[in-house]
């Protein structure tokens, strides 16, 4: 097993890549259909299949140019099979299906959230066990114990949003459009944390002290922009104007907002390191993307002496790279999935429906 295609289609992206021996891209094919969610000010998921309908087969098409055989040149196929938006999971599902038939290769299906795992293969190559996995994105926002490759336990998840929805939903109530996350954290380089303080504390919960909470933030950030009277941004700005309009009251709140969430994250995974004792970790997911949360991590890493592998910034997103890569790893230890695989929208990481799988010799 050596050249693998990735399909990814959770979502609001439809991608697609080629990676050799799990570790070289070859392509990383995303179409995104951000443009066409920020009216609604989020994903609606009836729009999100139709585009991945259109967009599959010219994705997938332009993922594979780099091979001198073309679809010929595929030794395998991954798929995302959840979880996620069902529609959507559909439309990749059903592709690499009849791409697999067709070429006579075998496909495996790859749980999302392991795909963002495998996102810090390319720079950094296998893992060392026992590992963390901290993974934070619009949609998850998780925390694992890997003890050995492939045996994967969620000691933390969140209890009610996950961080970038906070980041959306935060954004909307300023009047920052869609998608929330890179216009806060711009806007919160240019702000003064102290000079918009947040009456928030993050939250430990006693029986689950690896878990997140992102509800009381909300919250807070609601209650300052009652008392202090922040009026949101204007209807009409052009997303890359925003940066310069807006006022210092909104930059400092952004700031406030993002030392909020990046406390959280990174205290939960502290007490993580402390108790787990690992020999790394991991992280993915698109929030991983932020700067004031890839600096902490960095500090983190100084201040307890372990490594955190951080993906480069275009694998953080959706992408089928990261697919391709975890894919490479289940098919070369013989993992194969049959024609009835079905997408799986709320699928754990970990919980494999084994009446659809079938494991082959290496």
């Amino acid at each position: 097993m050596r050249t693998v295609l990735g399909i990814e289609t959770s979502c609001d992206e439809t991608a697609a890549a080629v990676v050799v021996d799990g570790r070289s891209a070859l392509s990383n094919i995303v179409a995104s259909q951000m443009t066409l969610h920020q009216a609604y000010g989020g994903v609606v998921p009836e729009i999100a299949s139709r585009q991945h309908l259109d967009a599959i087969a010219d994705v997938v098409a332009r993922a594979v140019e780099p091979l001198d055989d073309g679809f010929r040149g595929l030794d395998g196929i991954a798929v995302t099979y959840g979880p996620g938006l069902v529609g959507a999971l559909l439309v990749g599902l059903s592709y690499a299906k009849a791409l697999a038939l067709t070429l006579g290769v075998p496909f495996v299906g790859v749980h999302h959230i392991e795909g963002h795992m495998f996102s810090t293969t390319f720079e950094y190559g296998a893992w060392d066990y026992p590992a963390l996995a901290l993974i934070v994105s619009g949609g998850h926002t998780d925390l694992f114990h890997i003890a050995a490759p492939f045996a994967y336990e969620r000691i933390g998840h969140t209890r009610d949003d996950a961080a970038g929805e906070a980041y959306d939903k935060t954004a909307r109530r300023l009047g920052l459009g869609y998608p929330g996350g890179p216009i806060l954290d711009r806007l919160a380089r240019a702000g003064q944390p102290d000079h918009a303080p947040l009456v928030y504390r993050p939250p430990l919960i006693p029986d689950a002290p690896y878990d997140f909470s992102f509800s009381g933030l909300k919250t807070a950030v609601l209650r300052y922009i009652r008392e202090h009277q922040v009026a949101p941004l204007p209807e009409g700005i052009h997303p890359e104007d925003i940066s310069a309009q807006a006022p210092d009251s909104i930059r400092n709140l952004a700031a406030s907002f993002q030392r909020a969430v990046v406390n959280t994250l990174v205290g939960v995974l502290e007490r993580a390191i402390d108790a787990y004792h690992p020999r790394l970790v991991v992280t993915g997911g698109g929030v991983v993307c932020n700067t004031g949360l890839r600096q902490a991590l960095a500090d983190l890493a100084h201040r307890k002496g372990i490594e955190i592998r951080v993906p480069h910034p275009k694998y953080t997103t959706d992408n089928a790279a990261m697919i391709a890569a975890a894919g490479y790893a289940r098919l070369a230890r013989g993992e194969r999935h049959d024609w009835s695989l079905e997408p799986a929208p709320s699928l754990r990481l970990g919980q494999v429906p084994a009446e659809h799988s079938r494991h082959f010799r290496a």
